[in-house]
Formats: C-alpha cells, structure tokens, sequence
C-alpha cells in the first residue's frame, strides 16, 4: 500500500464476514429537480423549487472530462495513476456487510486514492450507499480516513458535504443507526459530516482527527482530544474494532419492548425518619450506578460527552444487552451534575427514541452543579434540554431514585409517571439544609424540615410522586408500593 497504511477492502476483511459491493453508479433522480436533485430516499425529491439548484453529480462518462469539473491541469492522470496503485475507481468502496450477524451497509475510505479526498463521484457513491440502506431498513458504518475536499474539483468537491450531511437526516429521519470509524487521518469535511454527525462515533488510537487538518495547522488534532471533548463515544485499539463494531450493531438493531425495574441492590428496610432517609442515601459504601448497571445487563457499552466540548464524569450514558434485547441508559453517579451530563443524558434519549429503544434512567444526585462554571456553561438550558427529551420520548422510560433526588437536577432524569424508589434512597423540591435556610430557620431543625418534606421513599408512594419501591431479589413486576 502506497500511503503505508491499510486499505478500504483489508479493513473491510477484517470487521466483516461477508461483503458484497454496490454496483458503480450515481444516486440520480429523473425528478423536476435536475439530474441529482434532492432525493428523500423514495426516489421522490423534495417540494423544492425546479430552478433549486442540484448537487453535481459525478462525470458523464459518456463524454469523460478528464480533468474533472475545473479542467485541472493533469487530474486526469491522477486519477489513473491512483486507480492503478490501488485497484479502485475512487475513494470510498461501498457495499453490504454481515458485521457481527447484523447486515449493514459499509463505507469505506482509500486513503491511498488521492488521500481519501471527497470528489463528485464519492458523494454521488456515498449518496447510493446511503440510499440502499433506507430502502432495505439497514444500519451504516461509515470507516472514515481522509484529507478532506478535493482540491482538483474545487466548489464542485466542496458541495458535497451538503449532498452527503442531506443523506445523514434522511437516514436519521428513518430510523436507522450510523456508526462511524475515524481512522487516520479523518479531518476536514469527512470528520465534519460521516465521522462527527454519526450516531456513535468509534475513534482508532493514534488517529489525527480534527477539521484543519495537520497541513493546513500543523500539528493535528487528535482523537484523544476529541474524545477528551466529548466529540467521540469510545477509543479503539485497530485489533479491538472487529468485535466493537460488532457489539455496537447489535445493540443498535435489536430494541427491546421496554426497560423493566431493576432490583434494589441496598438496604431492605425503609427508613423510620426523613433524616434518616437522607444519611441512608448519603452513605458512601451504598451501591452506585455502575452497580446497578452492572446487575441490570448482559452487557453494555457507553457513549461518551455532549458534543459541544464537555464530559460529565458524574453522569453514565449508553446502551446495553439484556435478555438479548437492547436498554439504554442515563444514569448518575452521586454527584452534582454538570450541564456537560444533562446534554449527553439528552442526546442518548433522543438518539433511543429515535431508534426505538427503551431507555432506564438512574437517579442519584444531590442536584445540579451551580457554581459560576456551571451557569457559564448554561446549566438551566441543559437541564431544560433534558426534561424536554425525556417529555419527548415515545419509548418508555423508566426511572429508578438509587440514592439522593436532588431538586430539579433529579427530577430532569426522571420519567414522572413511571419513577421508583429503593429503600435507600430521598427525593424532595430540595436538600434539608438548603430548605432550612432558605425558610430562616436555625440550622439544627433541618432534621425537622426533612421530616415535613416528606421525602421518604414511602412517602413519596403515598403522595403519588413515586409508583412504588423496588425490592432486593424481587422481579420487577413484584416492585409495588408498600
């Protein structure tokens, strides 16, 4: 391999079983709009304009411009020169894959063909990629590694990411999965449409990911700094991507019908005071949500930040096996929650709503973080955004309080008319001690003011908040009020 690095088809070898490629061709539709169009995947473009003007679509071969759109000096050597070192027509193969037992539509990136660079004829194969896996209900994998737009196309070239980021919502619209890879490197407009507006973004140690590309300011970005960001889900060793892919795919396609109460892991007797209720929460050697997790699945993969720059760490997200049916889940972990929490909370119930899978919620926290970080980050529209997503939600969810429920940063994790308590856990409009003070009360009487919250896990049953108290080594559908 000329570039030294594994090729589009070796990659493909080693994360499928079988892989049948899509024949060559461009995604044309002989609509009102033009040759290309804007195609919404039924072959029925949008009601847009007829003079909208279309996506270029790649050359007429009838009548080949052998130096492409602008008439580059020696491009069309290029390209010949790139398909006799690689043995490809251009830079990303597409086809059909059993990945793991799950079929999926791949695309993958030649680096070695013009640096894996975006031309016309990769969006118009990128765009029947796309195309064939909403007509046959498929998930994609996009295997990412590029420079960016192609330079001897110019304009031409750079439109494609709009034609490309139209297959990302259509596909989304549909309810399919995307999982990308970032291989090295993925920059430019490939990082900025297949490798960042995936659903799940996988990102290969080692690999240079970022928009500049390390040409344009040296050195580049890498995929440790975008994970650090919280802009890729999952870091990757080459050997580990087979069987991660895999496990991805399946968690992605196989919904379950619903997100079942998990047991209470803690105490067995509820507390005989609300002070009491509240130590019992706040007791360190209590099981925590990885615990809980842990009990509750098979097996389970996390998602990782709030694609704006920020990681909670105080916050799981993701999705996991059980019973051979996918769950996913937002959890907390006991500590304030950051607005970075409350946005990937968010952005996993709308990615498993849209995908149709139920969502658990663990809720445990003595409330959102307030400090002058917190507001500066937007801590009031992140925990907006999160009650909305959850308001949204078509897919049950349900919640379980594992320890503290802190004022509104609780509440946003939880499904109102679907919430739990275990023995060990509170809810309540705010702390004890913070209730004492802001109602001026002398400090000593906040085991008073916990009493008259009524934030005692049967309480809450009794004034309806909560539907009930999940119990140690009891199957959920014996959780009931007690």
């Amino acid at each position: 391999m000329p570039c030294g690095r594994e090729s589009a088809r070796e990659l493909i070898g080693r994360v499928a079983r079988e892989f049948a490629e899509l024949p060559d061709g461009p995604a044309e539709s002989s609509g009102p709009n033009g040759p290309l169009g804007w195609l919404d995947g039924s072959g029925v473009g949008d009601p847009r304009p007829a003079s909208a003007p279309a996506f270029p679509c790649e050359p007429d071969t009838s009548q080949p411009t052998h130096d492409g759109p602008l008439g580059w000096p020696g491009y069309g050597d290029q390209l010949a020169r790139a398909t006799a070192q690689t043995g490809e027509h251009e830079s990303v193969v597409c086809g059909v894959a059993d990945v793991g037992g799950v079929q999926a539509v791949v695309v993958a990136f030649e680096f070695g063909f013009l640096g894996g660079s975006l031309g016309t004829r990769t969006g118009a194969r990128l765009e029947q990629a796309f195309t064939h896996a909403r007509d046959h209900r498929l998930p994609v994998v996009s295997l990412v590694a590029t420079g960016g737009s192609r330079m001897q196309e110019g304009t031409p070239a750079l439109l494609q990411l709009s034609r490309i980021a139209r297959q990302l919502t259509l596909t989304r619209e549909a309810g399919l999965a995307h999982v990308s890879v970032l291989r090295d490197p993925t920059t430019g407009g490939g990082w900025a449409t297949l490798g960042a507006g995936a659903d799940v973004v996988l990102g290969l140690r080692g690999a240079q990911v970022g928009f500049a590309g390390s040409r344009v300011r040296p050195p580049g970005y890498s995929v440790t700094q975008q994970f650090a960001a919280g802009l890729v889900d999952q870091l990757l060793t080459s050997d580990e991507l087979p069987e991660r892919l895999a496990r991805w795919l399946r968690l992605l396609t196989t919904p379950g019908d619903d997100a079942p109460v998990p047991h209470a892991l803690g105490l067995q007797d509820l507390p005989g005071s609300g002070w009491d209720a509240v130590l019992n929460a706040r007791t360190l050697g209590r099981p925590r949500a990885k615990t809980y997790l842990q009990a509750y699945f098979d097996w389970h993969e996390p998602v990782n930040g709030d694609r704006a720059g920020g990681v909670d760490p105080g916050v799981l997200c993701g999705f996991g096996h059980r019973d051979g049916r996918t769950v996913a889940y937002a959890a907390q972990c006991g500590t304030a929650t950051r607005p970075a929490g409350f946005r990937t909370a968010a952005r996993l119930v709308r990615l498993a709503d849209r995908l149709g899978i139920p969502v658990l919620t663990l809720v445990d926290t003595p409330g959102a973080a307030n400090d002058a970080a917190a507001e500066k980050a937007g801590v009031g529209a992140a925990i907006a955004e999160m009650f909305t997503s959850v308001a949204a939600a078509r897919v049950p969810v349900t919640t379980l309080v594992i320890g503290e429920g802190g004022s509104g940063g609780a509440l946003a994790f939880a499904a109102a008319e679907r919430m739990w308590m275990t023995p060990d856990s509170y809810f309540a409009v705010i702390s004890p001690e913070l209730a004492t003070a802001i109602l001026k009360r002398d400090p000593s009487q906040a085991r008073q003011t916990a009493d008259e919250l009524r934030l005692r896990p049967q309480d809450l049953v009794e004034l309806g908040v909560a539907r009930g108290i999940a119990q140690l080594d009891q199957s959920p559908d014996q959780a009931t009020a007690r």
